[in-house]
């Protein structure tokens, strides 16, 4: 199953909101999208996770391969725009597996997430408040998941920023940095 994981060549600038749960990621995803004209990529572990739940299914390490293989659909097929809003990426399948599965190994997903990451990530604290919808469900690890991911973008040197505060503070710092590196894009 995971051998079917290829790398995809763009020539799109992909940009990733990346974070814990419930920090405003999908917000902030969409509203640079919007802002931009820009293709907004959603998350697809949600979109998998709400028809498992329907079916009154729970999620398993099962699922972390099919999730990434979603994942990189939903980029490709928006791949063909010059820019990419991606409300997260492999490299948040990869730190949710951590979370959840510990015993979870894949070389597959490490070597495709070496050769598949952003231009750019913008790293949402945990500065907001947490908020139930059904899927969330790690409120009492906010602090644990968001070191997580900061570690994720660590171990795969990623650039990126932290992103803090209000809705708006974190909106104006995203654009400020992407303006710039569009400029040199």
């Amino acid at each position: 199953m995971e051998k079917n994981i290829k790398q995809q060549h763009r020539s799109s600038l992909k940009i990733v909101v990346f974070g814990p749960e419930s920090t405003g990621k999908t917000t902030l995803a969409k509203q640079l999208a919007a802002h931009y004209n820009a293709a907004f990529v959603p998350e697809y572990a949600r979109i998998y996770a709400e028809a498992k739940q329907q079916k009154g299914e729970k999620l398993t390490s099962e699922d972390v391969v099919p999730i990434a293989k979603g994942q990189l659909r939903l980029e490709c097929k928006a791949s063909e725009n010059r820019l990419l809003i991606c409300d997260t990426d492999i490299l948040s399948t990869i730190t949710y597996a951590r979370l959840y599965y510990p015993e979870f190994k894949s070389e597959t997903l490490k070597k495709y997430a070496e050769k598949n990451t952003a231009a750019f990530y913008f790293l949402t604290y945990i500065d907001t408040p947490w908020e139930a919808d059904g899927i969330r469900d790690l409120p009492h690890k906010r602090e644990e998941a968001f070191l997580e991911f900061q570690q994720t973008l660590k171990t795969y040197n990623q650039p990126h920023i932290l992103l803090k505060g209000s809705i708006e503070a974190r909106f104006q710092k995203a654009i400020a940095e992407l303006d710039k590196r569009l400029k040199a894009y």
